[in-house]
């Protein structure tokens, strides 16, 4: 244990375990609170998934007869909930920063509701769009602040990991919207004896998991990292006793708060150095945006962030999640054969394949399953691209092209689901300092949603129009991102949120240096040898530190 504070306080994450499936079982509580808080995620596969089968529903064509024959409207039905999203995921920075994240958690969950109600209740088209635009806002919202207070929440051994849970809940919501409409579309029969229950069930349904969320927000600790923005010092490290589950003598606890304090005090002595002028929090607010896009190694920040949200949408996801039975339709496949293999199968490879990002992703290392993902990626988009060109006039008579091209499909799907289907959920969420986390996470999550509210409207006119092409557009965005990663995209793994700055180059001018030094000084923390941290009073006692 001597080395591991000696490591803590050289600036070097503080280790409370292995990383992998090992240690995710030694942190149950941990693991709990982050499978229970990623249930927002769920509710975004759900609402993702669910829609796809009730647009093809015969009540619900004969309840909006214009949205089932209109391929424009139902275009923008998908859409809509992007866009309620974006704004969702951009304007939930400073409420989380303002309420908290647990709160806003919360906040979020009621939006759901409403939109949910509305949906399922709608009588006309209006409603079914302002319903969804509302779910949005709220999916938006908890897309931004639950991997953001999972990575705060995490140690640093395990932070890939849990924060991947996110990924996995939304996975699982897709696959579980699909297997309810399947189920219920039978509700009254499926022709014109269907009856209105099946449609409006798997549309109030997702009302459940959001009320046990709702319901479970009031046993969720605080963030300890957001405690300590608003100076509560002492539920922070009770809070943190609370989720490592060691004893109230074990030094590391006291250790790891220092470090979250030193760099709570770094980001307000600097802000109150920059933005003098700024005495209203939404002044301050205002600023940090700002020192987002003017602050080079903030800039640089935000731009991984938000380029690998935009990646994400571009290499072609969710043109296949929403747009798979047309796809598996244009490669020959016919009748109830098209939902099971397009939907379902589709569903289930993304679920099972996030299972292992979630046990490996702090042994493998960020930027090793980017590339190794892209790579996958690329290899499908060629292959599905091209025999895609050669056979797309002769299917029925090549059979065989057609179930290749659909194992490539799925191939791509799993490369997806355990890289950058992850991956895009944590970078943002651990690469930023305190003071401009949440804004920082809001501006990256909102570009996935603009991205994939652009990927959505132009994916149906490529099918139509360039057709295999469609494909190889996605594949350039694949090689980019190996390259894109392997040259520009440092490796986080392993590192804590506290120490980011020495990956990005910030706190290398002389002035942060001098103010960081100060800091680190006043807190004592930063000493090399063990002798001088048994010397300081870092409330640490020194057979407390010989015995651990």
């Amino acid at each position: 244990m001597v080395s591991t504070i000696a490591n803590a306080a050289d600036g070097m994450a503080i280790s409370y375990g292995e990383t992998g499936a090992k240690g995710l079982f030694q942190q149950p509580y941990i693991l709990f609170l982050s499978i229970f808080a990623s249930l927002g995620g769920m509710l975004f596969g759900y609402d993702q998934g669910v829609i796809s089968g009730v647009l093809v529903m015969n009540n619900f064509g004969k309840q909006f007869p214009m949205l089932a024959s209109n391929s424009t409207l139902q275009g923008w039905m998908v859409a809509v909930l992007t866009l309620g999203a974006m704004v969702g995921a951009f304007v939930n920075g400073p409420i989380a920063d303002r309420i908290s994240r647990r709160w806003s958690i919360l906040l979020a969950n009621i939006v759901f509701l409403v939109g949910s109600i509305i949906q399922a209740a709608a009588q006309n088209i209006v409603m079914i769009f302002i319903g969804r635009f509302i779910a949005g806002l709220a999916i938006g919202g908890l897309s931004m602040v639950i991997p953001l207070y999972i990575s705060e929440m995490a140690p640093s051994n395990l932070r890939g990991s849990l924060v991947s849970l996110q990924q996995l809940s939304i996975t699982f919501g897709i696959a579980v919207a699909f297997w309810i409409d399947y189920g219920t579309q039978n509700i009254g029969g499926t022709g014109d004896s269907q009856s209105p229950i099946a449609w409006r069930l798997p549309l109030a349904l997702q009302c459940a998991p959001s009320l046990i969320l709702s319901v479970g927000t009031f046993f969720l600790p605080y963030s300890p990292r957001w405690l300590l923005l608003k100076d509560r010092e002492e539920e922070a490290e009770a809070t943190l006793l609370q989720i490592r589950r060691v004893p109230e003598t074990d030094p590391r606890v006291r250790l790891e708060i220092l470090e979250i304090k030193a760099a709570v005090l770094f980001d307000r002595e600097t802000t109150a150095v920059l933005y003098p002028t700024a005495t209203t929090s939404w002044q301050i607010t205002l600023e940090r945006y700002k020192s987002l896009l003017t602050i080079r190694h903030l800039n640089r920040r935000l731009v991984i962030a938000c380029l690998l949200q935009f990646i994400q949408q571009f290499t072609g996801i969710n043109a296949i999640i929403y747009y798979a039975p047309q796809i598996f339709q244009s490669i020959g496949m016919t009748g109830e054969s098209v939902d099971l293999l397009a939907t379902g199968v589709v569903g289930i490879i993304d679920f099972v394949f996030t299972i292992p990002a979630i046990l490996f992703m702090d042994g493998w290392g960020r930027k090793k399953v980017l590339i190794i993902g892209g790579i996958g990626m690329t290899i499908s988009q060629l292959i599905v691209g091209t025999i895609y060109a050669v056979y797309k006039d002769s299917w029925a008579t090549h059979p065989a092209a057609g179930w290749a091209c659909a194992a490539f499909v799925w191939i791509y799907i799993a490369n997806f689901a355990y890289s950058i289907g992850c991956v895009n959920w944590i970078i943002p969420s651990e690469i930023f300092p305190p003071g401009v986390r949440s804004q920082a996470v809001g501006l990256a999550i909102g570009t996935n949603w603009l991205s994939n509210f652009i990927v959505a409207l132009i994916c149906p006119r490529m099918l139509n129009s360039i057709k295999f092409g469609t494909f190889y557009f996605f594949l350039a965005f694949c090689i980019f991102l190996i390259v894109w990663v392997y040259f520009f995209v440092p490796e986080t793994r392993g590192v804590s949120i506290e120490e980011m700055d020495k990956l990005f180059g910030g706190n290398q001018g002389e002035a942060d240096a001098m103010r960081m030094a100060n800091i680190r000084q006043r807190l004592g923390i930063g000493y090399n040898d063990f002798d001088e941290l048994k010397a300081k009073d870092c409330d640490i006692g020194v057979s407390q530190i010989e015995n651990a």
